[in-house]
């Protein structure tokens, strides 16, 4: 059932006007078409205000703070984004846990009051908050701001990362803990999060399939065109973290029949591996986002070959869905959270099994199975996702009113 009329106040870690956008930003509209929602932008730190001066979002945000902007804009029907009039502390240099916990408070105040003055400009009233995995910064706003309902919300395996090891895994255990639910865009998420808050919930991962219709382009881009079939493909930043080099190595030695194309950014991982010394490993480049699926209308099997480590391992796995949406045979590395796609794709657990898995999945694509992968795909819309979302909110507060009655 729908969470209809509410007010929703909405941190993370991402602000409104980045460039790439986010799963945060795409929640906050669907939540606006039934609700009223204020997305708090993360208020500058010190060391960002140091080494970005001079970028015009943060000079943006400095004409705020001397009060020649508004602090608060309207960007659509039912939603506000706030660029709060504050500086925080940069902390998490900070060895103590005592000493990081006091700035970590004093920060959470600042934001808390920016937060609460906001509100009673647009009258919010028996308002949730949707933290977007902002541990630090939005740690004690359940205390300060006094919501309905305190949402955290998991989408990356956060504490794997060095930034975040520090502090975050005692942290984020204990906000998970402190938090009336929890909700995760991917099974090893929610179990995760289960272990420190019995109602955490898996909600699933909304996408925007528009572009990504095998019947809306038909031309083929150049540097593919001359490319033979079969083609073996990636789409997405060439990253040696996230990425398995050693495997795309393997599979263009011991197939050298197959033509493996890589499209996207590379590191420096990437730019200095083998895969430069085969003649059938082609590397087209970072394109627009509006051409990639022209791209991966051309490749004959999509692959996913990801590296598992703590910082992969609870991934929610987008590109997956954009291969189905474009009907293509996938082939990917079986993951906890790939297991929501074992039906639909290829799962590998080793260099041998992609080989073989391969070749299962370009002997054996249909019709039928080509349909049967974009019905499923363009399930994982952001409106389903938010619908999980607010079946684990009345779920909490079926569970509350049943032990206050």
């Amino acid at each position: 059932m729908k969470i209809t009329g509410r007010d929703i106040v909405i941190t993370g870690l991402q602000a409104w006007d980045n460039d790439i956008g986010s799963n945060c930003i795409n929640i906050a509209k669907e939540f606006a078409k039934d609700n009223r929602v204020l997305y708090v932008n993360f208020p500058l730190d010190s060391k960002t205000l140091i080494k970005s001066k001079s970028d015009p979002k943060i000079q943006k945000r400095l004409s705020i703070i001397k009060n020649e902007k508004d602090d608060l804009e309207k960007v659509g029907d039912n939603i506000w984004t706030l660029y709060p009039k504050t500086t925080i502390q940069s902390i998490n240099w900070i060895g103590i846990e005592s000493i990081f916990d006091f700035f970590n408070k004093r920060n959470n105040t600042k934001l808390a009051f920016e937060i609460s003055k906001t509100m009673k400009r647009l009258n919010f009233d028996k308002f949730f908050i949707f933290n977007d995995s902002d541990m630090f910064r939005s740690f004690y706003l359940k205390e300060f701001l006094k919501p309905e309902l305190y949402i955290y919300y998991s989408r990356d395996n956060l504490i794997a990362v060095d930034y975040w090891k520090k502090h975050g895994i005692r942290i984020e255990a204990e906000l998970i803990a402190k938090s009336d639910l929890c909700t995760a865009n991917s099974t090893y998420l929610a179990d995760y999060c289960r272990q420190f808050n019995p109602n955490s919930y898996y909600v699933g991962q909304g996408c925007d399939l528009s572009l990504f219709n095998p019947n809306l382009r038909t031309d083929v881009p150049k540097d593919i065109k001359t490319i033979k079939s079969p083609i073996i493909g990636y789409v997405g930043a060439l990253v040696g973290l996230r990425l398995d080099i050693k495997l795309l190595e393997f599979i263009a030695e011991n197939r050298p029949q197959w033509n493996l194309v890589l499209v996207g950014p590379e590191d420096e991982n990437f730019k200095n591996s083998r895969l430069h010394s085969f003649s059938n490993v082609h590397f087209l480049g970072p394109k627009k986002m509006e051409d990639l699926p022209l791209y991966v209308k051309a490749f004959d099997v999509c692959i996913n070959p990801q590296l598992v480590n703590e910082v992969t391992i609870g991934n929610y796995p987008r590109k997956i869905d954009e291969y189905l949406a474009m009907g293509k045979p996938t082939v990917a590395t079986s993951t906890t959270a790939m297991e929501v796609f074992a039906d639909y794709c290829y799962l590998a657990n080793n260099k041998e099994g992609y080989i073989k898995s391969i070749e299962a999945a370009l002997s054996a694509n249909t019709s039928e199975e080509e349909k049967r992968r974009r019905d499923f795909a363009m399930t994982h819309t952001w409106e389903n996702n938010v619908g999980e979302i607010y079946n684990a909110m009345n779920d909490v507060l079926t569970k509350r009113e049943e032990i206050e009655n």
